[in-house]
């Protein structure tokens, strides 16, 4: 199996920055792609970034275009997330998973591992 561990969530203040890193292990890692996603209290898992494991092409949601930068290491096999100019609704508990089924990287049913998740929060 393939475990995902994410790290680097806190709280911050509006126009902060945070990066956040995603540790896979457990086997030889080669999936589609790695994707963020993000969960708000009371809302559904959205998606936030994804990035191609092997040619590195990223797609972001319109809501992170230009804010958010999702890079990987694939020696390592870990993927971040650098999160700048940060708000109030980018408050989330925040997603690392692996794409393994063939489609689109923004569509949650293509991912079959997911991290615990990791906490931002973003204050006024």
């Amino acid at each position: 199996q393939v475990l995902l561990v994410e790290s680097g969530g806190g709280l911050v203040q509006t126009g902060d920055s945070l990066r956040l890193s995603c540790a896979a292990s457990g086997r030889a890692f080669g999936p589609y792609a790695m994707g963020w996603f993000r969960q708000p209290p009371g809302k559904e898992r959205e998606f936030v970034a994804s990035i191609r494991w092997s040619g590195g092409y990223t797609d972001y949601a319109d809501s992170v275009k230009g804010r958010f930068t999702i890079s990987r290491d694939n020696a390592k096999n870990t993927v971040f997330l650098l999160m700048n100019t940060l708000k109030p609704e980018d408050t989330a508990t925040y997603y690392c998973a692996a794409q393994t089924k063939y489609g689109s990287p923004s569509y949650k049913p293509n991912y079959d591992y997911w991290g615990q998740g990791t906490q931002v929060t973003i204050s006024s």
